[in-house]
């Protein structure tokens, strides 16, 4: 079963990818739900340059064969791309941090209905390489 099939099944992905600029973040992503990710509403890493790390969060509706899957995509910005890294991965922490904890409030109510599921399924890191 392709990974398309897969992910359709569950009808929402939420996804992360985290990396360095330039490292083919998008283009995997892309490749992996046949789909071009950035359109002039959600513009290209050129234009989405910022001086610090903050995490976005963007829908996408993907259709493929009849079947609708809504894809979340959480961008994390100049993500490693700093001289000091130190402390980058902290604001990619705090907000999956923050959607598990949303996820076990809204399960410890007593209406569970409409409960929901905001957590990340999967997080790509991306290395960038590095020779000698």
């Amino acid at each position: 079963m392709s990974v398309w099939h897969q992910a359709a099944a569950r009808r929402v992905v939420r996804g992360l990818s985290c990396g360095e600029s330039g490292l083919g973040k998008s283009t995997l992503i892309n490749s992996l739900f046949l789909t071009d990710l950035y359109s002039k509403d959600y513009p290209g890493p050129s234009q989405r340059i910022k001086k610090t790390v903050q995490v976005e969060q963007s829908k996408v509706l993907v259709k493929e064969g009849g079947v609708q899957l809504t894809l979340t995509i959480v961008d994390t910005p100049g993500f490693g791309d700093a001289v000091d890294n130190s402390n980058c991965w902290q604001p990619v922490i705090n907000y999956i941090d923050s959607k598990c904890e949303d996820f076990l409030n809204a399960e410890s109510r007593v209406n569970r209905r409409l409960m929901p599921d905001n957590r990340v399924h999967c997080c790509l890191y991306f290395i960038a390489p590095s020779g000698h």
